[in-house]
């Protein structure tokens, strides 16, 4: 019983050994003329870096050419980089003979870029389709223009440029400012590449990661008149203007007529208060001798006469008399 417990102890032991001290990696590692000590790789063990990343990097390195140390590799790992990421990205950019060390390399790393990918698009251009672009020419027609930009990873700019997005972002606004520029939307369809040139001209890349090779217009597609429709909204709002003008004034012309046929009420209710004054007037001057029976009579005459005049006077007013 003892012996089965000294033998696992001792079997514990040397896979945890062998766990500290990786042989295997140091014997590859020496085979493949990469100089690292083994007291090294147990360093790595300790400050809890895995060896055969360490390891594996410098051997892919090495064989490519390049002159990567194990404490670089291993203050990129501890920094939070991907390692195999930069070690491919400098072996590709040494084919290509494109200038980058591994100190550029972990900086755009550990930016938060692909370097890897940066790289590859730097040899390999790449295409980026813009959304819709929605402009209005000067005639009023809108048009729908869909552009294809070949832009190229600048490695210089990697760290601190902006991305496709901000790209993407000055190529629409160039296409609606080209666009609008244009006196008719005939100009813009028989033309499509002068919204190119116009574009390409301005720097669009200026600040960003990229370098933009071309700008091409894939596809130009008519839309709205937005001219005639603004006019027709323009037409109905000063139809609703003047309707209400002349609704006011019609409102206004009924007051008026309001306001005359009560003064002429109270005009006439004036007229019989003081034709109701006559008859004792007429009295009193009975009663006081100021008026006599002939006098009467007279003013009687002369009133009929007035009443007849003034019905024969009115339109009609002898058709119903006899010759």
């Amino acid at each position: 019983m003892f012996l089965l417990f000294l033998a696992g102890g001792l079997a514990l032991a040397f896979f945890t050994l062998l766990y500290f001290v990786p042989v295997n990696l140091w014997i590859t590692a020496v085979f493949s003329g990469v100089k690292i000590g083994i007291m090294d790789l147990v360093l790595m063990r300790i400050r809890k870096v895995p060896p055969a990343i360490v390891v594996n990097a410098m051997i892919t390195s090495n064989k490519a050419g390049l002159h990567v140390t194990a404490n670089e590799i291993e203050t990129h790992y501890l920094a939070g980089g991907h390692v195999n990421n930069v070690i491919r990205a400098l072996i590709s950019a040494e084919k290509a003979n494109i200038p980058l060390d591994f100190k550029a390399a972990t900086a755009i790393d550990l930016a938060g870029r692909d370097v890897f990918e940066a790289v590859q698009m730097s040899v390999n251009p790449k295409v980026i389709d813009t959304p819709p672009v929605t402009a209005v020419a000067k005639d009023g027609i809108q048009l729908i223009a869909r552009a294809r930009v070949t832009v190229r990873a600048s490695i210089k700019q990697l760290v601190g440029g902006a991305g496709e997005e901000t790209v993407l972002a000055r190529v629409g606004e160039g296409v609606v400012s080209s666009i609008g520029s244009a006196v008719s939307h005939k100009e813009v369809l028989e033309n499509p590449d002068q919204i190119s040139k116009v574009v390409l001209n301005k720097g669009l890349d200026a600040g960003t990661a990229f370098e933009i090779l071309s700008i091409d217009i894939a596809d130009v597609d008519v839309g709205k008149n937005i001219g005639a429709g603004l006019q027709t909204d323009q037409a109905e709002a000063d139809k609703k203007i003047a309707q209400a003008r002349a609704e006011e004034k019609r409102a206004m012309a009924v007051a008026l007529e309001q306001e005359f046929k009560a003064k002429t009420q109270e005009a006439r209710a004036k007229v019989i208060e003081s034709e109701a004054q006559i008859p004792l007037a007429i009295a009193d001057a009975f009663r006081n001798g100021q008026l006599g029976v002939m006098d009467y009579y007279r003013m009687q005459n002369i009133k009929a006469d007035t009443d007849m005049r003034e019905s024969i006077a009115k339109p009609g007013g002898g058709s119903d008399q006899k010759p």
